[in-house]
């Protein structure tokens, strides 16, 4: 297979990351007061060097539970730092010593559907509620368009509506590919319906990476890093970071993944990690969700993570702080349609799922993460399928 494609497919299908990156960018900016240079510059190597390593499209997306957590509780910038440093160090550690692919082999293959199909869910759900209830923590259904509704109808269902409709006509087109075709139709609501606040301020010029934008993280913080962001997200990080992607990226790509293993996965997010921790960005990792979108929308080689890397990379230098501003442009119905197909995409992975047993072990883990979190269902997922073993138990 050819390493490096640059075509519409491979751009299309290099957007499959940011209906999950965007939103938690804009809040942890927003809220937290991360340096958005910081996670452009941190991102956009990352994209660039894990895809020149791995030669496949490989999906880059902050660490879920540390920035929902973060966000929602309003941690400070030195926490989310401390926090990412703490990942790295993990990371290197069951990297490095390989322990991650002993854990790799211990855990059925039930188990890794279960947290396709709950992530997948969780993909999807979230991107119906930007759909019905447009962008989180906003009175306005999209603060960043002039327009709220038309007539009876809300303007994030609208555009929701024509944003599917455009997606299912030009899924299967080469020519067109629908990952190009929605976002640019959601730019264009944008350019168009944007209100424009805050672009008098825009000032393009160079802006170079920065180091430690936060400072070095004190010991208060990295206790409480650890405690509240870190241990809550590792099982999430084992089971869909790095078994879960890399299985997928078996499952799409065949002899051509055979980099993708455990261990090189988690090394390449140590690295990730530890280089996000200097520059001052986010916890960062891989992920079978993003997998899955850059798949079905049309990437099949490292272009595509080339062509998103350079993008992050050009917004950091040019645009520096202000890269906030031009993400106000994409409105968040449009993100929500991207992970919905997304989503869809994950969750059809259990379709190999034939025995009763592994179905209900599947069908456990997604019960227990929507009432709960993926890290309770990920471990109550292996503690029953280990139990489900036994001939003493049927279901």
């Amino acid at each position: 297979m050819k390493k490096y494609r640059f075509n519409r497919m491979e751009i299309a299908g290099s957007l499959g990351d940011l209906g999950t990156l965007l939103p938690l960018i804009v809040g942890m900016v927003t809220i937290n007061h991360v340096s958005p240079t910081g996670i452009f510059y941190s991102i956009g190597l990352f994209y660039i060097l894990s895809g020149c390593y791995f030669g496949l499209p490989v999906p880059i997306q902050p660490m879920k539970v540390i920035a929902a957590y973060a966000i929602s509780t309003g941690m400070t910038y030195s926490q989310i730092s401390a926090s990412t440093g703490l990942v790295c160090i993990f990371l290197l550690i069951i990297g490095a010593t390989d322990t991650i692919s002993m854990i790799g082999k211990l855990v059925p293959k039930s188990v890794v559907r279960g947290v396709q199909l709950s992530t997948g869910i969780l993909l999807m759900t979230k991107g119906v509620s930007f759909v019905i209830d447009g962008a989180p923590g906003s009175q306005l259904l999209e603060p960043y368009l002039s327009i709220q509704s038309a007539g009876p109808l809300p303007i994030t269902i609208i555009i929701g509506i024509a944003g599917t409709v455009l997606t299912f006509y030009f899924l299967n087109s080469r020519k067109y590919p629908a990952g190009i075709v929605v976002t640019l139709f959601g730019l264009l609501v944008g350019l168009f319906l944007g209100t424009y606040d805050g672009m008098s301020r825009f000032t393009p010029g160079f802006y170079p990476p920065p180091l430690l934008p936060a400072g070095l993280p004190a010991t208060t913080d990295l206790t409480v890093a650890l405690f509240v962001l870190v241990i809550p997200q590792l099982p999430m990080t084992i089971g869909n970071a790095i078994i879960a992607n890399a299985d997928l990226s078996k499952e799409y790509f065949g002899e051509d993944s055979d980099r993708v293993t455990y261990r090189a996965t988690t090394l390449s997010m140590a690295a990730a990690n530890g280089l996000s921790f200097f520059l001052g960005g986010i916890p960062l990792c891989h992920g079978a969700g993003g997998l899955a979108a850059h798949y079905r929308f049309g990437a099949r080689t490292a272009g595509s993570n080339i062509i998103i890397g350079a993008v992050f990379l050009a917004l950091a230098v040019f645009t520096g702080p202000h890269v906030i501003l031009l993400i106000h442009f994409l409105p968040f119905s449009i993100l929500g349609i991207l992970l919905l197909f997304a989503g869809s995409q994950l969750s059809l992975t259990i379709l190999d799922m034939f025995a009763r047993k592994d179905m209900f072990v599947v069908l456990t883990i997604l019960a227990i993460t929507l009432a709960s979190s993926l890290t309770w269902g990920f471990l109550a997922g292996i503690i029953l399928a280990f139990t489900l073993r036994s001939e003493k138990f049927d279901i």
